[in-house]
């Protein structure tokens, strides 16, 4: 039996295709096959690379440029995007991402240029920050030093705090804090609930995965330890163990002291704009893809979302390469169809556009025939 209805909402394969030429390759395997079917598209994100694209994809908007300083202290572009309605969405991946610098710099990496991004962005009152994929540590000291927040050493120096210099914190003067961000409101989209330090608070879990050695890890989290307390002191109450505290490399507990941000699932968020659940009705198939679903993809990312959302309808994964095993995806009702099939992950990369089809036109038959 044809399906009447497929919902296409891919996030991006990280490198080498974006969420949208992603949804692209997929909704045209699916026309190939079901010449009749309504397709429906919409390009995910979880906060992290590529929401920007998705937010405007949902509901329209513009993207501007701007120049920004990268977390190793070097000129980039960044972009960010306006909605139709005014709305402000902002992608910490442009500005201080771990993509954005060279090499990795786990201890003296900062947020600098992400307050840049949002200085300009600063004329719209309602702002979308959407903060996965960080390559800093520092607690969101650089985005309000950009702001104008002041931070003072016990040599009474004022400096821009990075994760090897948290510790050195004495006290916050939020005097010259641009006042147009108290007017505005800020909503932070994060897929990650870690608390601000601990074993798995923002060090512990993503310091190694930024280039920190153990050594280094032990330092990043001792200087969010005492940049909690430093925080607490000012702002009269905690933010350590406010899930998402940790997302960013603390920048999740930055948000919520300099900016008032409220946090938010960064998946949720997306679904919403895109009236998932209430399109899935009456969908018969949903396909999602991401570049390497593993266990991680069902932790409050893009997987875990849909799965919640979808309902009774069968979602399945056209993916890069899948790295979960077939009971733990049974259990679930999920299944996979990977484009390095048969070859190898580095192979299927470059080309990406071919083996992802590939991998779409065997789910199509695989439809057809179950």
């Amino acid at each position: 039996m044809s399906p009447k209805k497929v919902i296409v909402v891919p996030d991006s394969f990280k490198g080498v295709l974006t969420a949208g030429e992603a949804a692209e390759v997929i909704t045209a395997a699916v026309f190939e096959a079901f010449p009749g079917c309504e397709v429906i598209k919409m390009p995910i994100a979880d906060g992290g690379e590529g929401s920007v694209d998705a937010v405007l994809s949902a509901v329209g908007g513009e993207t501007f440029s701007v120049k920004v300083q990268s977390p190793d202290n070097k000129e980039i572009d960044a972009k960010y995007g306006i909605t139709n309605d005014g709305t402000a969405v902002l992608e910490m991946a442009q500005s201080s991402g771990i993509t954005r610098q060279d090499g990795l710099h786990p201890m003296t990496s900062n947020t600098y240029g992400f307050g840049q991004l949002i200085l300009s962005a600063l004329p719209q009152q309602n702002m979308i920050l959407c903060i996965g994929g960080s390559a800093t540590t520092d607690g969101g000291c650089g985005m309000a030093a950009a702001l104008g927040a002041l931070f003072t050493d016990r040599n009474n120096n004022n400096f821009v705090p990075c994760g090897e210099t948290l510790r050195d914190i004495i006290s916050i003067d939020l005097s010259g804090l641009d006042k147009r961000a108290a007017k505005s409101k800020f909503t932070v989209m994060c897929d990650v609930d870690n608390p601000l330090y601990g074993e798995t608070g923002a060090a512990y879990v993503y310091g190694p995965q930024k280039g920190a050695n153990p050594e280094q890890v032990r330092k990043l989290d001792d200087g969010l330890r005492r940049y909690s307390d430093v925080l607490e002191n000012h702002f009269g109450r905690s933010f350590k163990d406010i899930p998402g505290a940790g997302a960013a490399g603390g920048l999740g507990a930055g948000c919520m002291a300099f900016l008032g941000a409220v946090l938010k699932s960064g998946i949720d968020t997306l679904l919403e704009l895109y009236n998932f659940k209430d399109q899935c009705k009456d969908a018969d198939l949903v396909i999602t893809g991401e570049g390497k679903l593993d266990s991680q993809s069902f932790q409050g990312k893009v997987m875990s979302g849909i799965l919640r959302e979808a309902g009774d309808v069968p979602v399945w994964s056209v993916c890069g390469i899948n790295d979960c095993d077939d009971g733990f995806l049974e259990e679930r009702g999920i299944r996979v169809f990977q484009a390095c099939e048969g070859i190898t992950a580095e192979e299927s990369m470059k080309e990406p556009v071919k083996y992802l089809k590939l991998a779409a036109q065997r789910a199509m038959e695989a439809y057809k025939t179950r």
